[in-house]
């Protein structure tokens, strides 16, 4: 058991359940492209004469004006090192003649995930447990904090925790020995009640691999102090918004939001006891899911390969 205080577990969602991995899941395809480019049909035209076959697969019709279609596909074989040379050689002839991007995954890739929280723990407390009991297939590679308080909650796991206190004049010096931490090391990044804007700088090592749970329904209440603006607004509804980070604050592509139904007899604390449960299960849904490859980017709008 983690040491630190206790949490109750999260009431579960219809779909707060993660897809349990398969063991004869070879690896994963995620693409995009034009329309006319026949996405679907170029991925398949790249994995069946390497005798892959396909066991799942989601498309959709991102209709923004852009023309363009998403695609994720598992697939199953017993590829070796040169098969999975191949495989990429194909999709770099054909995918890239015909202007689509893509990423190949195998299913044994497990990614290692850092975590940066401040002095709250229940979102950090609850993604330890995830990952332990493999509800979320990743793994925690580390723990940076600005403050010391959340040691002792990580540490009986054996998970690295690394304090580097963060001030206005410090800032930079705390960010560089961060990143000389986390480049390299890590595959992404989770802001678990991590109460510290990340400059442009760091952003850049990082593109749409940090993913930060909000504390409201985005994109009403961005800021510090949601549940305290949200009372004073008498909302009916207050939520988590999971999010990827960019420079404007709050604003980058949502990748999973819940809420929780409240009234006027909620005070700002209350709402903020409410809300923790359901942050942590927005934020465990999405780090699974990105952890899975169900996630692709296009512009600030996310499609989410999930049930």
């Amino acid at each position: 058991m983690l040491a630190g205080d206790a949490v109750a577990e999260p009431a579960a969602l219809p779909n707060a359940a993660p897809h349990a991995p398969r063991s004869h899941v070879a690896g994963r395809v995620v693409a995009s492209g034009p329309r006319r480019a026949g996405v679907l049909s170029t991925v398949l035209a790249c994995l069946e004469p390497l005798g892959a076959t396909v066991l799942e697969c989601d498309q959709r019709c991102i209709d923004d004006g852009s023309e363009t279609d998403a695609l994720r596909v598992e697939f199953s074989g017993e590829p070796s090192d040169a098969w999975w040379d191949r495989l990429g050689d194909r999709f770099a002839d054909l995918a890239g003649a015909r202007g689509i991007t893509w990423r190949i995954v195998p299913a044994t890739d497990v990614k290692r995930m850092a975590v940066m929280v401040s002095r709250e723990g229940h979102v950090l407390q609850d993604l330890l447990w995830r990952c332990d009991s493999g509800d979320v297939p990743a793994k925690v590679s580390m723990v940076i904090s600005n403050h010391a308080d959340l040691a002792g909650m990580v540490r009986p796991s054996g998970i690295p925790y690394h304090h580097i206190p963060v001030t206005a004049d410090r800032k930079r010096y705390a960010e560089d020995r961060q990143l000389e931490l986390l480049y390299g090391a890590v595959d992404f990044i989770v802001l678990a009640r991590y109460m510290q804007v990340l400059t442009p700088k760091f952003l850049e090592y990082f593109p749409e691999k940090i993913i930060n749970i909000h504390h409201g329904l985005l994109p009403a209440f961005p800021g510090a102090n949601p549940y305290k603006a949200a009372a004073a607004r008498g909302v009916k509804l207050i939520g988590a918004t999971a999010h990827y980070v960019t420079e404007e604050l709050d604003a980058g592509p949502i990748i999973e939001q819940g809420v929780c139904r409240v009234s006027h007899r909620h005070e700002p604390g209350e709402l903020r006891r409410l809300g923790r449960y359901v942050e942590r299960d927005v934020l465990g849904r999405a780090v699974s899911w990105h952890s899975e490859d169900r996630v692709l980017v296009t512009g600030n709008h996310t499609t989410v390969f999930a049930d």
